[in-house]
């Protein structure tokens, strides 16, 4: 008979949890706090942004894009930069708190005009020349989808500080800021990179 005696189940128990639980847990936490401080992903619920995306695709979220925030909270620690026209960002909707995704259209001071789902900004058509379904932010190119219509118009609307104000492509079926107000700029909760899974087709990398 073996006169060495295993120690009880509950001092072994204490000693793998100890040896193994804790590193795991303190990993999952460091992966938690990235994920929350530095990229996500976001999957589509609707199609308000159509074509630009499609219901089911998975987003890469840059968490960096707009400050750097202190894990699982809005305090930031260091601001980057602010959002800007044409980029689409991901919020929590001030009318429930829901997450959705835009495009930013418009930023603190502009001066807004939106007929049959057009845009103009500061007197400015956005709208590409010889693409009426296309509208220009910079380099940036949306492209729109008006097959339900423009949703509501906007008359000279001016955006005020530290706001912004953010539609759907799919513009006839978004529910967006022509409906719930402005967003706070300082509360994205990050930049939509690319769509990186789209159903039906898989894998694959489409920038935003």
């Amino acid at each position: 008979m073996d006169a060495t005696a295993r120690p009880p189940v509950s001092q072994r128990a204490l000693h793998w949890l100890k040896k193994e639980a804790l590193p795991l847990l303190v990993m999952l936490g460091l992966l938690a706090a990235a994920r929350d401080t530095l990229a996500n992903h976001y999957v589509v619920p609707s199609g308000s942004m159509q074509p630009t995306l499609e219901p089911g695709d998975r987003v890469v979220v840059d968490m960096r894009a707009y400050g750097l925030r202190l894990p699982f909270t809005q305090h930031a620690l260091m601001d980057v930069g602010a959002p800007q026209r044409g980029e689409v960002a991901v919020f929590d909707s001030p009318a429930d708190g829901t997450r959705l995704i835009k495009r930013v259209v418009a930023v603190a001071g502009d001066r807004v005009d939106v007929r049959n789902g057009h845009l103009s900004i500061n007197g400015q058509p956005l709208q590409q020349a010889g693409n009426p379904a296309a509208e220009q932010f910079g380099s940036r190119i949306a492209q729109l989808g008006l097959d339900m219509g423009g949703g509501p118009d906007v008359d000279g609307m001016v955006v005020p500080d530290g706001k912004l104000l953010v539609m759907g492509d799919h513009r006839g079926n978004s529910f967006d800021g022509r409906f719930f107000g402005f967003v706070d700029a300082d509360k994205v909760y990050g930049k939509a990179v690319a769509v990186y899974y789209r159903r039906g087709e898989g894998l694959e990398w489409l920038h935003l």
